[in-house]
């Protein structure tokens, strides 16, 4: 068997020595001839393989050359060096992939996060993305634990759908008709759909939560965890055109049982993470540090990484309406002296990012869960409240980031849910399948989405959502 190397994350956590082991990794430098700073991308820590003097031949050392993979086989002895307990010394050491020295992008010094975007498809050998992607496993991993433990069953919504469930109308075609003009067309000069693939037009989903209900009202609490798409032309720091949804819904569920489970979630999903990648998470709480001290003194974050994230685990959220968050917003001295963007002058406006982030981070100094919003700047599918005006809506709002979660309790009256489709021109017929949720044995329920990304993004502290998915798609890139 080849592979009878042991990682090393794992030699570097044991003290014990005088044993046999092989490992198998990517060079990071090779200093003085003989030692090779060695990572396999188990932890950011290397560990250093001791090519002792005249041991080896000139033609195998000239091979070890950074980004270089090898197998080295040897010793493993007490480190007389600092930072690591022990070290391998080699007795063999085969190159199992040679590496360019010259031609190699990540030369051994600190790379911009820019730099780094364009070569996206390396990036992970880095120490900062190693941190990144190892704590989105393990938030990922979260995310089903979470759920199963509770009995939710994991569905499969489509990504390749009729419906646009935002009603955004900003989604990606999906089509097999030729781009050159040629298509089918019907008398009126559009496109035959008819002939396409699926016999009607389609798109990318933006969301599983249509289908997703269905779902519920059969298994009673499911959720959906995969990617939808927005062809949205953002480009931001908190913006994709390609992430990945958590979607529950709960069958029995009000308002307030869907904030109680968003919070727990959240919670559950970032102690988790603070349990098993301590290392990684205080190394990304370092390189945060670093960067805020760039930034003037107004614009640094009030707390480290760490303290964010235990501060998110071990406190309530507030809770407050929309209307009350309005009244906040519109006496607040941000306001009044127009320091922001978008003045808040009445109720009715849809909240930005900046108001989002005042209320988090200046005024309650915690993550907010924001409710009963106006109905005209919410989805269709919300319940609708009994003042006629407001549904009940929810928004989670994270310091650094605004918007975390987004969720309601859905209307499960279908002449209600009938009459604001016809409001806002959602032909019924289009939804037919969707309505007979409400047709055959409809109950209350609710349910919410979590943007994984922007999750990844609050856990990590990486101020750009573009370095929390492994290959970015924004508008103009997509590469890799």
């Amino acid at each position: 068997m080849f592979n009878k190397r042991i990682k090393v994350k794992e030699l570097l956590l044991s003290d014990k020595t005088n044993y046999e082991a092989t490992v198998m990794g990517w060079v990071r430098t090779f200093r003085n001839n003989q030692f090779i700073a060695l990572n396999d991308g188990s932890t950011n820590n290397n560990i250093q393989v001791v090519a002792e003097l005249g041991k080896f031949d000139d033609a195998i050392l000239k091979r070890i050359t950074t980004g270089a993979c090898i197998k080295a086989t040897g010793e493993i002895i007490a480190s007389l060096g600092k930072g690591q307990k022990v070290e391998l010394k080699a007795t063999s050491i085969e190159i199992l992939g040679d590496s360019d020295a010259e031609k190699f992008p990540l030369q051994p010094k600190k790379h911009s996060l820019e730099f780094l975007r364009e070569i996206a498809h390396m990036r992970f050998r880095t120490n900062t993305f190693g941190a990144v992607f190892r704590v989105r496993h393990t938030l990922a991993f979260a995310v089903h634990k979470f759920f199963h433990d509770r009995g939710f069953v994991y569905m499969h919504t489509p990504i390749i759908t009729a419906s646009d469930a935002e009603g955004a109308g900003e989604m990606f075609r999906v089509t097999t008709l030729p781009l050159d003009g040629t298509a089918p067309k019907l008398e009126d000069g559009s496109i035959n759909f008819k002939e396409d693939f699926f016999g009607r037009s389609t798109n990318l989903t933006v969301s599983g939560q249509l289908e997703g209900e269905l779902a519920a009202m059969a298994f009673s609490d499911i959720y959906t965890f995969g990617p939808t798409f927005r062809a949205e032309n953002s480009n931001t720091t908190r913006h994709l055109a390609e992430f990945w949804m958590i979607e529950p819904e709960v069958a029995f569920n009000d308002l307030e049982d869907n904030m109680n489970l968003a919070e727990d979630f959240i919670k559950f999903i970032i102690r988790f993470a603070i349990d098993n990648n301590k290392e990684d998470l205080e190394f990304l709480a370092q390189r945060l540090e670093e960067e805020e001290k760039q930034k003037p003194q107004a614009e640094r974050s009030e707390m480290g990484l760490m303290e964010k994230l235990l501060f998110v685990v071990n406190n309530d959220f507030e809770r407050l309406t929309y209307t009350e968050a309005i009244d906040i917003l519109k006496e607040s001295n941000h306001n009044k002296k127009k320091k922001f963007q978008y003045i808040v002058d009445k109720w009715g406006v849809d909240l930005q990012s900046e108001h989002e982030r005042y209320l988090v981070e200046k005024h309650f100094k915690k993550p907010v869960i924001l409710t009963n919003y106006p109905k005209e700047i919410k989805a269709f599918y919300m319940r609708q409240n009994d003042d006629g005006k407001t549904v009940a809506a929810m928004d989670i709002l994270a310091p650094g980031i605004g918007e975390i979660v987004g969720g309601s309790q859905r209307e499960e009256r279908q002449d209600k849910l009938l009459e604001r489709m016809k409001e806002i021109h959602i032909p019924a017929e289009e939804l037919d399948w969707y309505l007979d949720t409400r047709r055959f044995g409809a109950c209350p329920h609710a349910g919410f989405g979590l943007g994984f990304e922007r999750l990844v993004q609050f856990v990590t502290g990486m101020t750009n959502i573009r370095d929390v998915i492994p290959f970015p798609r924004y508008p103009k890139s997509a590469s890799f």
